[in-house]
């Protein structure tokens, strides 16, 4: 791959001939401007109320293994193929009209619908402010500090340490540049702006179904396996590029020998490459649904988390997503 000549070729395209590309980096800058407003109605609400609407009538009686999957891989393909007859019929009707304006204008509608799609899809600068407010408020007060920790997390933060509110923000920060980032761009490279909707429906099933309580332990195991098939490369591909970023190569023995230890086959990689590089411990034992749950320790330098932790995490984790952006890039024109 000629870098040098992709790059020529990159700024010599005309705007409204890169239908990859333009609704991606529109996208990108919107996500660091605006972040994920909650004044705006969001996709993944209605992927919610959808899963939610499905689950409250399947979820009970026999073969609730069977029913989940069903729900699951219905919900996944129905996103994938509506979003996919969705920019055929933009296509279609520009072709069949024979109009160099209206074409012109829905070439344009187009990439604005995909800009948008891909906006909601993207989640990293939300994360990166609501991880800044927990350190920000648990310097102020641990009650505060407890309070601001549960938006992102799922555990009970009642009890929570000082420590322990700053442990769980890195961890859900790494986690997150993952689910929220990487794996979305990821999925864009390889099935575009369906696939990446579909992967959001995938990880929302997970979010909601995906536990293995009684509720949830046969209905939800297709989503949560179905999960762990789509996070598997990004999740590994999210170490890496947050090595490569912080320029910590030995770090990749770190994450070898700790990003299996998590008790998810995908979460631990992106945490073992953050602990790695800051040299501090993630895991041990979390409250979840009333009961503790233990997790492995990540690391062994028990060390106070600062405020200075979570500025160097989050500049590892913003830099992550501009090397993964300029990979689809270049991947994109190759």
């Amino acid at each position: 791959m000629d870098v040098g000549v992709i790059l020529q070729q990159l700024m010599e395209m005309p705007l409204l001939e890169m239908p990859l590309l333009l609704p991606l980096l529109l996208a990108f800058g919107l996500d660091r401007w605006l972040g994920d407003p909650s004044w705006l109605p969001h996709p993944v609400v209605g992927f919610g109320k959808l899963i939610s609407f499905f689950e409250h009538r399947l979820n009970r009686g026999r073969f609730l293994l069977f029913k989940g999957g069903v729900m699951t891989i219905g919900l996944v393909v129905s996103i994938y193929l509506l979003t996919v007859a969705l920019f055929q019929l933009i296509g279609w009707v520009a072709t069949l009209t024979g109009w160099p304006v209206l074409a012109s204008v829905l070439s344009v509608f187009s990439i604005l619908v995909q800009t948008v799609l891909i906006f909601y899809c993207l989640a990293g600068t939300t994360l990166v402010r609501e991880v800044r407010d927990v350190f920000e408020a648990v310097d102020r007060s641990l009650a505060e500090g407890r309070t601001q920790v549960a938006r992102i997390v799922g555990r009970d933060t009642s009890e929570l340490s000082a420590q322990e509110v700053r442990t769980a923000a890195l961890e859900t920060l790494a986690e997150n540049l993952s689910d929220g980032v990487i794996a979305p761009l990821f999925w864009y490279l390889l099935l575009g702006v369906p696939g990446m909707l579909a992967y959001k429906m995938v990880n929302t099933l997970d979010s909601m179904v995906g536990y293995k309580n009684p509720r949830y332990l046969l209905f939800g195991r297709v989503a949560a396996r179905l999960d762990d098939v789509a996070n598997y490369i990004p999740a590994r591909l999210t170490s890496l590029l947050m090595i490569i970023v912080s320029g910590r190569f030995s770090c990749c023995r770190f994450v070898l020998r700790y990003g299996s230890q998590h008790a998810s086959p995908n979460s631990g990689y992106p945490e073992a490459a953050l602990a790695g590089i800051l040299n501090c411990r993630f895991g041990g034992p979390h409250p979840y649904f009333g009961k503790e749950v233990w997790k492995p320790f990540i690391g062994t330098n028990a060390r106070r988390l600062t405020s200075q932790d979570m500025k160097q995490a989050v500049s590892i984790n913003q830099r992550a997503e501009w090397l993964m952006l300029i990979l689809v890039i270049l991947f994109s024109l190759w």
